[in-house]
């Protein structure tokens, strides 16, 4: 009996001895395949956590920083290449062209074909000095004046003689302007200085075949000076009063088209008429130049106004659809009005209305949509059909190649139906009648009043016009000793 309970227990001591080695074992091999937490590490690994999770931490937070807003610039800044985009860059110097292209030769032939075949060379001289002379005076003084921040009427002096803009390859850095922050400053002074050029160059038209050419020379010099230098400033630098006042000029309607005809109004009146204004014939020598002249300002105006988008983009298409809208329909209005009351109509009066619906449309180019440029060119061409006819019939002045009846009358019916038709979707800003009437009316009055006033200077320093045996003979062997055969 004992020695089988002896064999029992010792039987059950080998089954219990199985059963743990077998547990055991089991246990481990689990225990091995399961992964150990985070926090089993050793106690040095320990304590040095707290030191390495804040560096986690912050990897974290930098991989994902908060986007900066940098804030818009306010005057000209020297930037870093990288931010100068190409395409807005490529496509003002395109513009640059076509707007000096507007100048010479598109005015001076478009001018030259209408005056008399003695004073064709005077005529075009006009537009080509103009060029050079407002070239320098640019460089020198009237690209401070007119864009650099100063006083809400006119800017400062940083820029004289081009004075702080930098290129500098080695470094990568270049100066822009606060208008044109994806452009270079070059670039910018260059496209302005063409509007600088062809606005004076407008101007005479109106005193063709009388004006003394270093009168001219003189006139331009003070004129470009104190008179264009200011308005652009009001209008176009961000800090000008009429800008901050939201008056809305894309591409010049009041400073170039109104500032022009006003002050060659002035001019004309001031002259004086030619000799036997309105007692003999005074036919345009060479209509054929006009067209060309014409299609050339046509072209070339897509850079006038398309480019002062300053940027290739969805607005500057924007701007140049609706320019070739205006002019097309400008063109056919003219045409219908001169058809229906002369019973012909002819080709001097359709480029005429082409011209009109092309002033018109500058100030709203850039803020309407097609309805706006449609109502816009129809009206241009019907009211400078008037300007140059009746108005001018019945005031009895004369400006020779009707930059009053044109570029005045079509400037303001643009620069008026730009608050009527402004499409803020479009130009994202709007206005009123009222308030581009405010524009129009102070560019009207300092324009006249500080023309008449240049006008008296250069009077009194070397005189306004030729002898009447000089007009007789032609200008152009009385001023430059050459003639057209």
């Amino acid at each position: 009996m004992i020695m089988r309970t002896a064999s029992f227990a010792s039987a059950t001591s080998i089954k219990m001895a199985l059963t743990i080695l077998v547990s055991a074992f089991v246990f481990s091999n689990a225990h091995a395949q399961t992964p150990a937490p985070e926090n089993t590490t050793p106690a040095a690994e320990t304590q040095a956590a707290p030191l390495t999770m804040p560096m986690i931490n912050e990897q974290t937070e930098t991989a994902t920083p908060e986007p900066v807003t940098e804030a818009p610039l306010t005057k000209p800044t020297v930037v870093d290449a990288s931010k100068i985009s190409a395409g807005d860059t490529a496509w003002l110097l395109a513009s640059t062209a076509l707007v000096l292209f507007m100048t010479i030769p598109g005015l001076a032939l478009f001018y030259a074909g209408m005056v008399r075949k003695k004073n064709v060379l005077a005529t075009m001289a006009h537009s080509f000095a103009v060029t050079c002379l407002v070239t320098v005076i640019w460089v020198v003084i009237g690209y401070s004046l007119a864009f650099t921040p100063g006083s809400p009427y006119i800017g400062g002096l940083d820029r004289v003689l081009l004075s702080g803009m930098e290129f500098v390859k080695e470094t990568g850095k270049l100066s822009v302007s606060e208008i044109a922050p994806t452009i270079p400053e070059s670039v910018f002074i260059m496209f302005q200085m063409t509007f600088a050029i062809i606005t004076p160059a407008l101007i005479t038209g109106a005193f063709a075949e009388r004006m003394k050419f270093s009168a001219l020379l003189i006139f331009i010099t003070l004129w470009s000076i104190f008179v264009y230098a200011p308005v652009a400033h009001w209008v176009w630098e961000p800090g000008g009063w009429l800008a901050m006042r939201g008056v809305l000029d894309f591409a010049g309607g009041t400073v170039v088209h109104i500032n022009a005809g006003v002050s060659g109004l002035v001019a004309a009146i001031i002259i004086g008429p030619r000799l036997g204004f309105g007692k003999e014939p005074m036919p345009p020598h060479n209509l054929v130049l006009t067209v060309i002249g014409a299609c050339m300002l046509w072209v070339g105006w897509f850079g006038f106004n398309a480019g002062s988008a300053v940027a290739a983009d969805g607005r500057a298409g924007m701007a140049m659809l609706a320019t070739q809208i205006a002019t097309a329909v400008g063109a056919l209005s003219w045409m219908i009005i001169e058809w229906l009351r002369r019973g012909k109509p002819s080709v001097l009066g359709l480029v005429s209305g082409a011209v009109s619906g092309l002033v018109a449309i500058t100030p709203a180019s850039g803020f309407v949509g097609v309805s706006g440029a449609l109502v816009i060119g129809a009206a241009a061409g019907l009211a400078c059909y008037w300007g140059a006819t009746t108005l001018k019939s019945k005031l009895g002045y004369d400006d020779s190649l009707d930059v009053f009846g044109v570029h005045a009358v079509g400037g303001i019916v643009g620069a008026l139906l730009t608050g009527v038709f402004a499409v803020e979707s479009i130009g994202g800003a709007s206005s009123s009648f009222g308030n581009q009437a405010f524009g129009v009316i102070v560019t009207v009055v300092y324009s006249a009043v500080m023309t008449a006033l240049i006008l008296g200077i250069v009077s009194a320093l070397v005189g306004l016009r030729v002898t009447p045996e000089a007009e007789i003979e032609g200008l152009d062997l009385e001023q430059h000793g050459e003639h057209v055969l």
